[in-house]
C-alpha cells in the first residue's frame, strides 16, 4: 500500500464519518416538521428491521405536521410503536390509513438541551476523525519503518493526513454552527 492509497482510503472513511454526523443532525427536531426526523427509524416489518422511508411516504404538510402514509396499512401499528420508542417525544395518531405526527413548538429549555446534544454528536464525530487519522498515520509510519517509503515521504503523508482531518473537522464545525442556529431560532 502506498501513501497515496492510504490518503485516499482515509478520506473515504472521513467522508463517511461526516455523512454520519450530518445524518444524525438531520434527525434532531428543530420544532419544524421535516421527513428527516423519522425516515431513518427502523421499523420491525415482518421480523426484518426496515427503514421507515422504505415502508411509507413521509411528507411535511405544514411546519408543524408530518404525515406518514404506509404502502402496507398493516404496518401502521409497528410504525407507531417505533415512533413511540424513539426519543423524538412525539405522539403519533392514526386513522387506519395514515399516521399524523404533530411537531410541538420547542421550549427554550428543550432548545438548549438539543444544542448540548448536537455539540456531543459533533465532538464524537471529531474524535472519530482523529482516530481515523491515528490509524492511517500508523500505516504511513510502518511503511517508512519497512523501508517502503523515505522519511520525507512519511512526513509529507502525515502532513496530508493532518490537512484532511482539519478540513473535515471544519466541515463538522460549520454543520454544527448551522444546526445550532436552526435550533435556537424561534
Amino acid at each position: 500500500m502506498t501513501v497515496k492509497e492510504i490518503l485516499h482510503s482515509t478520506e473515504e472513511k472521513m467522508k463517511k464519518t461526516f455523512e454520519s454526523v450530518s445524518r444524525e443532525f438531520s434527525e434532531i427536531s428543530t420544532g419544524r416538521a421535516s421527513p428527516h426526523l423519522v425516515e431513518g427509524l427502523h421499523v420491525d416489518y415482518y421480523g426484518t428491521p426496515t427503514l421507515l422511508k422504505q415502508l411509507a411516504s413521509i411528507s411535511a404538510n405544514d411546519a408543524h405536521l408530518l404525515v406518514i402514509q404506509p404502502w402496507d396499512v398493516s404496518a401502521i401499528a409497528e410504525i407507531e410503536k417505533t415512533i413511540m420508542k424513539s426519543n423524538l417525544g412525539i405522539n403519533p395518531s392514526n386513522d387506519g390509513k395514515i399516521i399524523r405526527l404533530p411537531i410541538p413548538q420547542l421550549s427554550k429549555e428543550r432548545r438548549e438541551e438539543l444544542v448540548k446534544v448536537i455539540h456531543k454528536m459533533s465532538e464524537e464525530g471529531r474524535i472519530s476523525l482523529r482516530t481515523i487519522r491515528r490509524d492511517s498515520k500508523e500505516h504511513v509510519e510502518k511503511l517508512e519503518k519497512d523501508k517502503a517509503i523515505s522519511e520525507d515521504d512519511k512526513f509529507r503523508g502525515v502532513d496530508e493526513l493532518q490537512k484532511l482531518v482539519d478540513r473535515y473537522i471544519a466541515k463538522i464545525d460549520e454543520l454544527l454552527k448551522s444546526k445550532e442556529k436552526e435550533i435556537l431560532e424561534f
